[in-house]
């Protein structure tokens, strides 16, 4: 595994891998000249439906044949791309969990619901920033 994500190009448009980096809002890197140069070497911008992205940990399923470059995003940036890349019921629940940060109301039933909709216990704690103690304390209760 690399700690970087990838952008990478894919020959059919419509595959359903990565999302597309224009849907995850603004990204740093797009603005690079690595990134710049990378695309006008492929003859893509980056509003290209071909265009993806993958966060590390997806990075394996990229095809051999795809053009990819790393790219470094922050941990915010991540978090997006994680997030756009979740299906839509998860989606839903991380949206929540993200909305937590600003309030503790209920913080204990969103765990819980978040754990049984199958959100791993680690990206919980990415989206709401509370000690992984208190997760683990819920799943187990």
């Amino acid at each position: 595994m690399t700690d970087d994500a990838y952008l990478f190009l894919l020959d059919d448009a419509s595959a359903r891998l990565g999302v597309a980096p224009a849907a995850v809002g603004e990204l740093a890197c797009m603005e690079t000249p690595a990134v710049r140069a990378w695309l006008d070497a492929q003859g893509s911008t980056p509003a290209s439906p071909h265009l993806r992205l993958l966060p590390p940990e997806e990075t394996a399923a990229i095809p051999e044949e795809a053009e990819r470059l790393p790219v470094p995003l922050s941990d915010e940036e991540l978090s997006r791309v994680r997030h756009g890349m979740a299906p839509e019921p998860l989606a839903r629940i991380e949206g929540e969990l993200l909305a937590y940060r600003d309030s503790a109301d209920g913080r204990d039933g969103l765990i819980g619901r978040a754990l049984a909709a199958g959100v791993a216990p680690r990206r919980i704690v990415e989206l709401t920033g509370v000690d992984p103690a208190t997760v683990t304390a819920a799943a187990s209760g």
